[in-house]
């Protein structure tokens, strides 16, 4: 055959692709591969040791006998390729957890043969999804999940407990609703933070509860150093744990609230002047640690303590993760089992918390199992608020001043005439020195009393700014008592 009848390299190399191949962009513009009626989704361009379509495809035209390519007819075939399914419907790619069709939600188990769990008010089943209604991103932090338990009859629950050392029947229900939180890519979760005494197993209850959604790989780790390290490993996976936390830098607290609410990164793109590329995340996260010091405010709205206690038996780290791994099938069957029951119930949303979707949800477990989640996870934010007063000398001292005052007395001072009289407040007649991070200024003290604006409100006390025809003001008030209901007669 003459060699201008000969198809060049990057034309088979295409024709291969396109036959056995469906490509497809993300928002963020990335381009992906599957294989035909398989859910993982491949990037085009990553070398990672998880796979790129790339090495995928010179092992496929190898095995069908097309050839071994050089690099270059593989890059001209590929950019070709990358160019055409910029003309493709877009698609999200998806970690662990995705919405589907009909009110349902998918569980990847991270398997070869793309087997995942669809999770429904009706039910629960194992299937291969459609590509063009879920697919799966994995990356090196994906571990496979065994297949689940049918039939466990809430076995599984009782299994896990048993094998955790939480200090009260509360703190179950708290650990029960997280991890059905898990399971819902749609409803931001408070991250748990596993605390005790030394020797509670922390650090051993939170790899369990991980494991339960990441598999037996799924681990905890340190905390980065920086913010850029923090989020490239919170976007890889779906629940992040961090270990043994002993101190909370503002930087490390701004960067939770974003991860358990979510948020987006721009970076500018490699190699480029102009070009940007987006990473968008809110994921699970899980924290240990005995005691990370001072809490800020928001933070703290985004917490579930889950407090351990020592257990009275010790046992070995072999025999504990080997019954564990026997355990965990019928584990996970009784969470799905779970949260098809609790996705079935019916509860009202509870409007006066920040997290009122995991509220909800905990008012759905109540429904479905009679616990109590929902008292306590209130009762947890309370403690929360307490730990926040208890580290903030600034929050003390308005919660002095205004026990001076009158239910439904009102006092407006500019923030500088605030500042002033608190300043007074703390230093009493002894004239004790101001304590380090003191406002300094009547602008830091207005910045600072807004952050605290919703624990302050929970004890009560209210604070608020307005403007007047000439100056700006701050307003702080104690509501007045409700007035009685009158008492219904019985007859």
């Amino acid at each position: 055959m003459a060699d201008e009848e000969k198809n060049p390299a990057r034309e088979i190399i295409t024709e291969y692709a396109q036959a056995h191949f469906r490509y497809f962009r993300t928002p963020d513009g990335a381009v992906y591969a599957q294989k035909i009626g398989h859910p993982v989704a491949r990037p085009m361009r990553s070398q990672g040791t998880t796979g790129s379509h790339r090495q995928e495809l010179m092992v496929g035209l190898f095995k069908a006998g097309r050839g071994v390519f050089n690099g270059s007819a593989l890059k001209e075939a590929l950019d070709l390729i990358e160019a055409l399914a910029l003309d493709e419907p877009v698609q999200p790619v998806h970690i662990r957890v995705a919405p589907g069709a009909d009110g349902a939600t998918w569980l990847d188990l991270g398997r070869a043969d793309g087997q995942s769990v669809r999770i429904h008010p009706n039910g629960w089943t194992l299937a291969i999804p459609d590509p063009q209604e879920v697919s799966w991103k994995r990356t090196q932090l994906t571990g496979e999940l065994p297949i689940p338990a049918r039939d466990t009859n809430g076995k599984g629950i009782d299994q896990l407990l048993g094998l955790c050392n939480f200090a009260t029947a509360e703190t179950e229900c708290l650990a029960l609703a997280w991890l059905l939180g898990c399971l819902e890519p749609s409803v931001p979760v408070p991250a748990p933070f596993l605390t005790g005494p030394q020797g509670a197993g922390k650090s051993t209850g939170g790899r369990m509860l991980v494991r339960i959604i990441e598999g037996m790989t799924g681990d905890l780790r340190r905390a980065p150093k920086d913010e850029e390290n923090l989020i490239a490993a919170v976007a890889a996976g779906w629940v992040t744990a961090l270990d043994n936390l002993s101190h909370m830098t503002p930087d490390l607290s701004d960067a939770m609230c974003c991860i358990v609410t979510g948020a987006e990164n721009v970076k500018r793109a490699l190699f480029t002047d102009g070009d940007v590329f987006r990473v968008g995340y809110r994921r699970p996260l899980l924290l240990t640690g005995i005691d990370v010091g001072v809490i800020r405010p928001d933070l703290a709205e985004r917490l579930l303590p889950l407090r351990l206690e020592r257990p009275k038996v010790r046992r070995t780290e072999a025999e504990l993760w080997t019954e564990y791994a026997e355990v965990l099938p019928v584990v996970l069957g009784s969470l799905l089992d779970l949260a098809v029951k609790v996705r079935a119930s019916e509860a009202p949303i509870p409007t006066d918390l920040r997290m009122a979707d995991f509220a909800h949800l905990c008012a759905q477990l109540d429904a479905a199992t009679g616990f109590g989640s929902l008292a306590a996870y209130r009762a947890s934010l309370d403690d929360l608020n307490d730990d926040v007063i208890e580290g903030d000398l600034l929050a003390q001292t308005v919660l002095k001043h205004a026990a001076a005052l009158a239910p439904g007395e009102e006092v407006r001072m500019s923030s500088a005439e605030w500042l002033h009289a608190l300043t007074q407040l703390y230093n009493g007649e002894d004239f004790r020195p101001l304590p380090k991070g003191w406002p300094t200024t009547g602008k830091v003290l207005s910045d600072r009393l807004k952050r605290l604006q919703p624990t302050l409100a929970a004890r009560g006390v209210l604070v608020d700014w307005g403007r007047t025809a000439t100056a700006r003001y701050v307003e702080m008030a104690r509501p007045a008592a409700p007035p009685p209901q009158p008492r219904t007669p019985l007859f």
